[in-house]
Formats: structure tokens, sequence, C-alpha cells
């Protein structure tokens, strides 16, 4: 792909035009994140106490007994949104869903264990263990480039 930036005085606002043989699943996914407010942060509750949280601290989020969690450095927080309507808000560069009940961060994996079979198990920053399921495997391995 090739990228052409002109600066123009005469375009107040920045415009972008991509020119290509066909619409492909690429160029609407570069789309999508373009055209997306997704604020930088949710809100979570704690104790009673309701905190915003900014997508860069999150570290993995999670839903289980029908509650939605994040978790960060500073602890695990309940927020209200479901895990598909995250997965459309979230940056798509940073986050991937690894199964049906679970979100994580890219920038906060230690690493990837891909010696079990047919499963990766994932090695978080704050030393949690958690797996892909074998639905998401291969979502997963395209996403890392595997």
């Amino acid at each position: 792909m090739k990228i052409e930036i002109k600066i123009d005085p005469s375009y107040p606002d920045p415009t972008l035009v991509v020119m290509t043989a066909s619409m492909t699943e690429d160029i609407q996914r570069l789309v999508d994140t373009l055209s997306a407010d997704a604020p930088s942060f949710l809100l979570g509750v704690r104790d009673g106490k309701s905190e915003l949280l900014e997508q860069a601290d999150l570290i993995h989020i999670y839903a289980s007994g029908g509650k939605v969690f994040a978790v960060t450095d500073r602890g695990t927080y309940s927020i209200r949104p479901r895990l598909y309507e995250l997965e459309e808000r979230l940056d798509g560069g940073r986050f991937v869903r690894i199964s049906n009940a679970e979100i994580i961060n890219l920038t906060k994996v230690e690493y990837f264990d891909l010696n079990l079979v047919g499963t990766i198990c994932v090695k978080l920053s704050n030393d949690t263990a958690t797996y892909v399921s074998r639905r998401y495997v291969n979502k997963v391995k395209k996403r890392l480039g595997m």
C-alpha cells in the first residue's frame, strides 16, 4: 500500500482519499477505524466508586456471571458495555477477542505459549494466564501474522 500526504492550506479539515481497484476487507477496516469516534476511556465501578479507565491501562476484559469486568494494574472494575459492544469501541490495533468471554490488550501480553495442541496460552502483564479458545485461534494467529 502506498501512502501519500499533501499539505495544502486550502483544506481546513483533513480529507482522506483512498484509491483502490476494489473494496477489500482491509480497506473497509481502515475506513471503519478512521471514521470511528471511539472514546479512549471506559467508565469502571469498584467499591462503589466510578473511575475513568484509559484503554491503554486495560489488561483484559472478561464476562462472568452475566457481568463484564475490566482488569487494570489498579484492580478489577465492573463495566456496563457488553463484550460485543466493546469489541467495536476498543482500538482494533491494540485489542483482540480471544474467546466468547474475553478480550485482551495485545500491548499487555508478555508471551504466547503455542506448545499446547489446538489452543494458545497467553501470559499477561499482571501474571494472569488465559487461553485462546479453539474457535478464535485462527483469528488471533492471523492478527499476529502467524
